[in-house]
């Protein structure tokens, strides 16, 4: 028995081996019984290879997907099949042995377990991996994350594992905790993301670090986001945005050149600062095959007499040619109307006059600073919408619609950018504060100085997006090393400097022994993997994934304790 599992692997057998015998090991595949003649074929990772045997009887209570050994001799085959690796060859059965019988009807054709519904599919993840369209998709991400390590490696970064679990601290999402048995009431969390360790790191005189690092986040899952995740996650002591900025262009460029045949934007990326990539493509991720610019004309309707535009910020978009049946356009504008707009214009530009059913609204003065302002032609079409600051996302929901709809994507690029300059704060409404606006542990361009203005909403950080093909594929910043900026900052968002010794005392404590300026980021693996296998959904690139609403189908989890473990853990639960 031992030598069986050390037998050869099935899509490794050849035109080399004619003639001799050969033991293979694998799951049936596929019966075919003729009467005279019986053909099996067995798989493995490796590939799938023919077997013959004209002793029927061999093969009768075998069953499809049961594990076999088999041992025979390699001829060539009659009938070449040039669609599989082993299409020339077949093996001549002398021994069969089941080594593990499949009792159970399958749930699913294993090669179309993509047609089964995701429920069912991951409750029988095992099968589902089985088939190799799946299969394939987790040994494609292992040699990803093996090109990564390479890279990072070359560039002198020291890989070190940080540990799993930590303190809930307050880094903008909801944490997984975990109840103490020994300290009662108290807990411990999953991490959402190494933040706090790799910044000791580089207190403690590491260089340059990385890592591939689990991140948990106890949010609602959705297409590209689940409970866990991975992260390159990267930090670099005496380090610049710049510096950060070279190592991820690197990454990237590399990491897409290598895996894929598509066009990659060369380095270095065009860096787009926050307000301008929302104020052109209404959105801090903008896919830029997209060639839709967002045209702010506001002033043009400053005093005007039509109510739909007067005092309201004014968004546009010139389509060059839009030859779309009415139907399409009241669809449009049922679209952004379920998205939020009030409601979506449309101006025809037809020998050199403007056609809408809201020109009658506009003075000439109007419609003559839209054609000037928007440089029209004959056969433009111009999509407005108007409201307060949020329709600056609308326009941008308006710009990938059309994008998609007038089908102005090119699928064979990767174009990547570097939104940075994000705002350091935003006003939340529901509680009536400044919060941050994305990482907590940034330093703010301008430092002390720039907080100690009144004019929060305009403090930019040095915080910076790696986006690709309108996909956040990274986050980072320069870190705030210093104890008094920290405090200030902090300060705005409502925490007071118990609240930053009580939940960050590691990095507060720290920062006092001579901490380095640093810097880091944090691409997205499993969106690096979505991305260059051409999926839309992330759990397919993950190897065990809950689903959409969190639950492992696989394990039964989330699932009850029972009462003696929850008071150990001095848990009671409520009703």
């Amino acid at each position: 028995m031992e030598n069986i599992y050390r037998s050869r692997y099935c899509g490794e057998v050849s035109k080399d081996d004619i003639g001799k015998e050969v033991r293979v090991a694998g799951w049936i595949n596929s019966i075919r019984n003729l009467g005279s003649l019986v053909f099996v074929t067995l798989r493995d990772e490796t590939g799938i290879v023919q077997i013959i045997s004209e002793d029927v009887q061999v093969f009768k209570d075998v069953t499809r997907e049961s594990t076999a050994s088999i041992t025979g001799t390699v001829r060539m085959r009659s009938d070449k099949n040039p669609n599989m690796k082993t299409g020339d060859i077949e093996i001549v059965l002398t021994k069969l042995e089941i080594l593990g019988k499949c009792q159970n009807v399958l749930p699913f054709e294993i090669s179309r377990s993509k047609e089964a519904s995701e429920e069912t599919r991951l409750k029988y993840r095992y099968l589902d991996l089985r088939n190799s369209l799946v299969h394939d998709k987790i040994l494609f991400r292992v040699q990803v994350i093996d090109f990564l390590r390479k890279i990072m490696k070359e560039q002198g970064f020291t890989e070190i594992a940080t540990p799993i679990i930590t303190a809930s601290s307050p880094e903008g999402a909801r944490d997984f905790v975990i109840p103490s048995r020994n300290y009662k009431g108290k807990f411990y969390a999953l991490p959402q993301a190494p933040q706090i360790y790799k910044q000791l790191l580089m207190v403690s005189g590491f260089n340059r670090y990385f890592q591939i690092a689990p991140c948990f986040r106890d949010e609602d899952c959705r297409a590209d986001r689940t409970l866990e995740f991975y992260q390159l996650d990267l930090e670099m002591s005496f380090a610049t945005e710049e510096d950060v900025y070279e190592v991820g262009e690197k990454v990237f460029y590399e990491t897409f050149k290598n895996f894929s045949n598509k066009e990659v934007s060369p380095r270095p990326f065009k860096r787009i600062p926050y307000r301008e990539a929302m104020a052109k493509y209404g959105s801090d991720k903008p896919d830029l095959r997209n060639p839709l610019i967002i045209e702010d004309i506001s002033s043009i309707f400053t005093n005007s007499n039509f109510n739909g535009f007067k005092g309201k910020v004014v968004k546009a978009i010139k389509v060059k040619v839009c030859d779309k049946p009415n139907s399409w356009y009241k669809k449009l504008e049922e679209f952004m109307k379920e998205k939020g707009a009030q409601g979506l214009a449309y101006l025809k530009v037809e020998a050199n006059e403007l056609k809408s059913t809201i020109t009658k609204f506009l003075s000439e003065e109007e419609i003559a600073d839209l054609q000037k302002t928007l440089n029209l032609e004959i056969g433009n079409v111009v999509f407005v919408v108007a409201g307060d600051k949020s329709v600056e996302k609308l326009a941008g929901i308006l710009r990938n619609k059309l994008g998609i709809e007038l089908d102005l994507i090119d699928n064979n690029k990767f174009e990547f950018c570097i939104i940075n300059d994000f705002p350091m704060y935003e006003w939340n409404e529901e509680d009536n504060k400044w919060d941050f606006g994305h990482n907590p542990f940034s330093m703010p361009k301008g430092g002390l100085e720039a907080l100690e203005k009144a004019d929060i909403e305009n403090i930019v950080a040095y915080q910076y997006d790696f986006v690709c093909n309108g996909n956040e594929m990274a986050s980072g910043a320069v870190r705030n090393h210093d104890i008094e900026i920290m405090k200030k900052a902090f300060a705005i968002a409502g925490y007071d400097e118990e609240v930053i010794k009580n939940k960050f005392r590691s990095l507060y404590t720290a920062f006092k022994f001579g901490a380095p300026p640093h810097a880091g980021m944090a691409p997205g693996i499993d969106r690096i993997i979505m991305l260059l296998t051409e999926e839309e959904n992330l759990r397919e690139v993950q190897v065990f994934p809950p689903n959409v609403s969190g639950m492992d189908l696989l394990m039964g989890s989330p699932n009850e304790l029972d009462e003696k473990q929850l008071r150990e853990l001095h848990i009671k639960v409520r009703d």
